[in-house]
């Protein structure tokens, strides 16, 4: 069958919005440190993922991580987003060694600092765009008028604030995208991760 191809109208919405997604990612991300990670390794099995990967992310940075698909790219983000725990190596994020922490330490760091934006936007069904926005700061005990404020704030900044009340399955996939990168910002984390955040967008 024959790909219809978008319009240069079209495609030149999608590439504002997606400048705009990564301008907001890097406005709301304000590294308090940096990431340093040291000989990280990882295997699923037989299978060898990761093999001393070491870097270093300096305060401001943002930087993109591309390679082929199966590369090890997503697992490399689950590790440095504190998901998945590496067989070997050490991370460091704003100065806090997270080998050291306990697991209720390591949850609090986690949705108190890092934010996360995944190709899959993994709203939960049951609740509005704005609740699922909310979540991560009620699950953190902060002020209910400050979340709200900021969520109404975020909605808006990425243009689905018409869209707040409604649930996931009444929302577009680049809708529900967005309101995935408004919940990643709600506690105004020290880093943002995001797994092709853009892939998603629509027109």
């Amino acid at each position: 069958p024959r790909i219809k191809k978008p319009k240069r109208k079209q495609f030149l919405h999608i590439l504002r919005l997606r400048k705009k997604l990564f301008f907001i990612l890097k406005f709301y991300c304000h590294l308090a440190g940096m990431i340093k990670a040291t000989g990280l390794s990882k295997s699923y099995g037989k299978l060898q993922v990761l093999k001393d990967v070491s870097l270093l992310i300096k305060e401001g940075e943002v930087v993109s991580i591309v390679g082929a698909s199966g590369a090890g790219k997503s697992t490399l983000l689950h590790l440095l987003g504190t998901l998945d725990k590496a067989d070997s190596g050490s991370i460091e994020i704003a100065g806090q060694q997270i080998e050291t922490m306990s697991r209720n330490q390591l949850n609090v760091f986690r949705n108190s600092k890092i934010g996360f934006v995944f190709q899959f936007h993994h709203l939960l069904p049951e609740f509005t765009a704005f609740e699922n926005v909310c979540m991560p700061a009620w699950i953190g005990h902060r002020s209910k008028t400050e979340t709200e404020n900021r969520a109404t704030e975020l909605l808006k900044l990425l243009g689905v604030e018409n869209r707040s009340h409604h649930k996931p399955n009444e929302l577009s996939g680049g809708e529900q995208q967005r309101v995935a990168v408004a919940r990643a910002l709600i506690n105004k984390p020290l880093v943002v991760y995001a797994d092709e955040p853009s892939g998603n967008l629509d027109s």
